[in-house]
């Protein structure tokens, strides 16, 4: 049985997504009973448009008109008593009505209109109910001035200090309850950071004077003292107890125990953990103040850690004597110490079927150090069903394999002493080795092998940089030698250079990502990740101090290989805007740029840039598409051996611009014990040579040919939201491809009839990049799918 998918499958597979849909167009009340009414649609008048959204929140979550898709599949599945699948429909409830009216109300007041009213009315059309709020807002309330009342003057002192800098009440702004709730809650935290560990939120208190004729109010905060006292107490940090159980989470059995310095005492009853990092991340010193911020930060830090299962807020205990002084215990749960996971994506379309599969196995705690070791294995495969060759059995075209291990220490490895950089997160050295076999049928098998050093810290919760100071890399090509033959016939050395060369380079690594915390919320936000890599200066110094010999390309070697320099940068820019309700919109703008120079003419073979893929521009298989307007068909003409060999290799460039548009959104919140939620999708760009290529006619970057060049896909998708992963389905449409001409570029506008069935255009494609011929003298090759489906784990960026 072939793993291929033929056309067949994906129309059943499309349709079967697109029924769904349309089947949310069906009846909406045909589940109701007697003289229930389905609540179709709320709406809320005479509120500031500004609180209108909020407004509608406080309508009772079963008065809230139904997602029509979530009703459909309540329908369709209740019958069969899955009850927990989909969303029950909205039936109309008075009660419930009334009590949303008075939840809008108090809503409304709460924004400064103290006098606001609201009234609701119903309207029923067959079956279905529209509700209508009418808010009568009144004036406005202002606050006219703000005072305070406290008796401890350390604590009014800081309050007047510290008023101006977090609070959002203002003489002469609007009153808003929320506002005066945030002031409360900044002040209750200024308190908790300055030793204040026994200060209570119930000691605060404000008073709202209402003058209703003039509309303004008076606001007064009260901070009393604790009974019996005259000031609040301030405490300061005094030993520290760390106790790690063992691997049932209990306390007991015999224990090692480590008397670390004048603060720290450590016990392991486990007998995994050395006190260094444990003791360094706990960031409450003895003799400082007591600091909620730095108790948050530690119980963080030692979670980064990834060695222990929970870390709770550490217990206090107040000294016996008059001095105020807390005793703090630590007591941490280790995780299981080992772990395996596997990760993959498969990919199909006209003829070609493929998988990426990766594991990686992790031991968290090498040394009794919370140093991790991973070893990663990758295996990428990409299969020809035998649809597109002369020989009609299914073919490997080419597979991808890496395996690498890293030793990652949780703090920064250097012979100087450095300031341990973790308050805002946990810093990391990695020691990483890494070997890759890539092969291409019939042309090429290529070795790798990288080995860095990359430190990795945090500027701020939102920036982290990571420097890699230090990146060997050694690759060489063994080219097939009938290929060999043939690209010195084609005088394509530039393919030989590229892929059968044999290199040793140096190099060094710089990344900065800004919001990478962020990926993972529905806020508004930018996310930044640039990088630059430059290779071989270091080399190319000491191979022109010491005048080492040159191959025969002119070009110095060191070590006897020939080194590379090269200077690539690239950057990922991302806008997230939220739409509320797991509604999201992303723009990506992902370009980069690969710069050969001094000792070498072009980038090393993995340097390059390819488009198409799942995470790029889905409606193009990984390696298929570019540079610029080449067209492989055109070039190789009847070579039909050369252009089969240098399938996947040929399509790289020098130059990088990726754009994509994505709108994500929930379907379904409870299907089959996930979350469903859809995206539709618009992928956009290219990858272009730096300079006129003979080996690609048209590849190369031209500001007057950029759009012209640029490749545009389509698509829509479903995602299965499982909470700690995400399974994802995209279905890609090529809508213009740049390797045509003129109006032939919209491909799914002029040959959208031929989506799904052969036509003219399909057999002319296929007739310019045949390999041969059936048994029944019919053209054999590379056909032309207009569609792409991916299959991965993860979201696509």
């Amino acid at each position: 049985m072939k793993a291929y998918i033929g056309t067949a499958k994906y129309r059943i597979a499309i349709l079967s997504i697109l029924l769904l849909f349309i089947g949310s167009g069906c009846s909406l009340t045909r589940g109701l009973k007697g003289n229930e009414k389905l609540v179709r649609k709320v709406t809320i008048k005479g509120i500031d448009e500004e609180f209108e959204e909020q407004a509608l929140n406080y309508v009772d979550k079963q008065q809230q008109p139904n997602n029509a898709f979530n009703l459909q599949l309540y329908y369709l599945f209740n019958k069969n008593g899955k009850k927990n699948i989909g969303e029950p429909p909205a039936i109309l409830d008075s009660d419930l009505v009334e009590f949303s009216r008075l939840q809008i109300e108090k809503f409304t007041q709460s924004k400064g209109y103290l006098k606001a009213k609201v009234e609701d009315s119903i309207t029923i059309k067959k079956k279905k109910a529209f509700l209508t709020f009418t808010v009568n807002e009144g004036p406005m309330f202002r606050i006219r001035k703000i005072q305070d009342s406290i008796a401890d003057p350390r604590v009014r002192t800081l309050y007047r200090k510290t008023r101006l800098v977090f609070s959002h009440l203002q003489p002469g702004g609007r009153f808003d309850a929320d506002s005066l709730a945030f002031d409360r809650d900044a002040f209750f935290q200024e308190m908790k950071r300055n030793g204040y560990y026994d200060f209570y939120r119930q000691y605060l208190n404000y008073t709202v004077d209402s003058t209703y004729n003039s509309g303004v109010v008076d606001l007064t905060l009260f901070i009393d003292n604790p009974a019996d006292k005259l000031a609040h107490p301030i405490y300061t940090i005094n030993n520290t107890l760390i106790t790690i159980s063992n691997s049932y989470g209990r306390y007991n059995g015999k224990e090692d125990t480590l008397k670390v310095d004048s603060q720290f005492k450590f016990v392991d009853f486990s007998h995994r953990f050395k006190p260094h990092p444990v003791v360094d991340y706990v960031l409450l010193k003895k003799g400082q103040l007591y600091n909620a911020d730095m108790q948050t930060a530690t119980t963080s830090r030692l979670s980064e850690l990834n060695v222990f299962r929970n870390v709770p807020n550490p217990e206090y205990t107040k000294t016996a004597d008059s001095t105020n002084r807390l005793n703090m215990v630590l007591k941490l749960i280790p995780l299981k110490r080992m772990s395996d996971r596997v990760e993959g994506e498969f990919l199909f379309a006209d003829g070609r079927y493929g998988y990426n599969i990766g594991n990686t196995f992790t031991d968290r705690n090498i040394f009794k150090k919370a140093v991790t070791l991973q070893v990663k294995l990758n295996l990428s495969v990409l299969y020809d069903n035998g649809r597109n060759t002369s020989s009609n059995k299914s073919i490997v075209e080419n597979q991808d394999f890496k395996v690498g291990a890293s030793l990652i220490y949780p703090w920064i490895v250097t012979p100087f002493n450095f300031a341990k950089p973790g308050k805002y997160g946990v810093p990391h050295t990695t020691f990483s080795s890494n070997y890759s076999l890539f092969f291409q049928k019939g042309l090429v098998q290529r070795t790798s092998l990288v080995n860095s050093v990359t430190y990795d810290f945090l500027e701020t919760a939102n920036k982290v940089h990571s420097v890699t100071p230090i990146n060997i890399e050694f690759s060489r090509g063994i080219i097939d030698p009938e290929a060999y033959q043939e690209l010195l016939k084609k005088n394509s050395y530039s393919y030989i250079k590229l892929i059968g060369r044999t290199v040793f380079t140096t190099g060094s690594q710089y990344t900065y990502q800004a919001n990478g915390n962020l990926l993972n919320t529905y806020q508004n936000f930018t996310y930044f990740k640039g990088s630059l890599d430059v290779g071989g200066n270091m080399l190319s110094l000491a191979a022109n101090t010491f005048n080492t010999p040159k191959d025969t390309l002119g070009k110095r070697k060191l070590f006897g290989y020939t080194f590379y320099q090269y200077a690539k940068t690239e950057i990922d820019l991302r806008f997230y805007h939220s739409f509320g309700g797991e509604r999201q919109f992303i723009f990506r703008v992902n370009p980069g740029i690969g710069i050969p120079y001094g000792n070498s003419d072009q980038l090393i073979f993995e340097k390059n840039f390819y488009a198409g893929g799942a995470n790029d521009i889905r409606a193009w298989l990984p390696r298929t598409l570019g540079p610029g307007q080449f067209n492989r068909g055109t070039y190789y003409g009847g070579d039909t051996t050369l252009r089969s060999r240098l399938k996947y290799i040929d399509q790289f460039g020098e130059i990088k611009f990726i754009t994509n548009a994505e709108y994500r959104y929930k379907l379904v919140n409870n299907f089959f014990g996930s979350k469903l939620k859809g995206a539709v999708f618009i992928d956009a760009g290219n990858v272009w040579r730096l300079h006129k290529q003979p080996e690609n006619p048209n590849g190369e970057f031209r500001f007057g040919n950029f759009l012209q060049s640029t490749a545009i896909g389509i698509g829509t998708g479903l995602r299965f939201d499982v909470s700690f992963f995400v399974f994802r389905l995209d279905a890609a449409f090529k809508f213009k491809d740049p390797q045509f001409s003129g109006s032939d570029q919209w491909v799914l506008l002029k040959h959208g009839n031929e989506l799904f069935h052969p036509g003219a255009f399909k057999q002319a494609y296929l007739d310019a990049n045949r390999v041969g011929v059936d048994k029944n003298g019919r053209s054999v090759g590379d056909t032309y799918n207009f569609m792409q489906l991916n299959f991965g784990i993860g979201m696509p960026f």
